[in-house]
């Protein structure tokens, strides 16, 4: 049997189209088995997208040209939506799901939204030692295991660049306690941005050394 996190997900293909809105826009997505959540937008992920952007307009910081990179996409709504809100971002997207990392490219055409880059791979071991990000966001695969989930911060916290941020949605039951141990462990600090029916949006920022 196949999951979502899988690499090459053996499911028979059927395909389907959802519909989103986020920010007042609307937003079509093409989803198929073996990607996750396949029939909506998750309540984690549409969390996330609120406290992200609730949070970036008000962040004076955020200039043009900002590399954001939206880990684990799936089939893409997380990064298509933050460079429709923000279009001065530079959006990179990845997934170890060959059909997810497809269906992403589909529908970042589909909705008119430029995306820089889409790596299929585990985690980020597919990226050079050189790309490096100003905003990570992440709704990590908990059901690949809390060593996969803490590779995506250990991972992320090396290609991101001194200030740069991580948002991190994850249900309490499904490890937000030890996801924020981690953050504050990696970080240095982790905030909690907002708490809805069980998921928590964490968010940390790397400092420099001499902070």
């Amino acid at each position: 049997m196949s999951h979502y996190y899988d690499e090459n997900p053996t499911a028979k293909s059927d395909k389907k189209v959802i519909t989103y809105r986020s920010n007042g826009t609307n937003f079509e997505f093409v989803t198929d088995t073996n990607v996750f959540s396949r029939n909506e937008i998750d309540y984690g992920s549409d969390f996330l997208l609120n406290c992200m952007i609730e949070d970036l307009k008000q962040d004076k910081r955020l200039t043009s040209g900002k590399e954001f990179l939206d880990l684990g996409c799936g089939y893409g709504p997380v990064g298509i939506v933050m460079k429709s809100v923000f279009k001065g971002l530079v959006v990179t997207q990845t997934d170890v799901n060959e059909r997810a990392v497809n269906l992403a490219k589909v529908n970042a055409n589909n909705n008119r939204i430029p995306i820089h880059d889409l790596k299929q791979g585990s985690v980020m071991e597919h990226f050079r030692e050189d790309e490096m990000f100003d905003i990570v966001a992440t709704n990590p695969p908990v059901r690949a295991g809390k060593a996969i989930v803490f590779a995506f911060y250990e991972q992320a916290y090396k290609h991101m660049n001194e200030g740069g941020m991580i948002y991190v949605v994850l249900q309490r039951k499904q490890g937000a306690p030890s996801t924020e141990k981690k953050l504050q462990e990696l970080f240095g600090n982790c905030e909690t941005m907002g708490v809805s029916s069980g998921y928590r949006v964490m968010k940390s920022i790397k400092k420099s050394d001499n902070e």
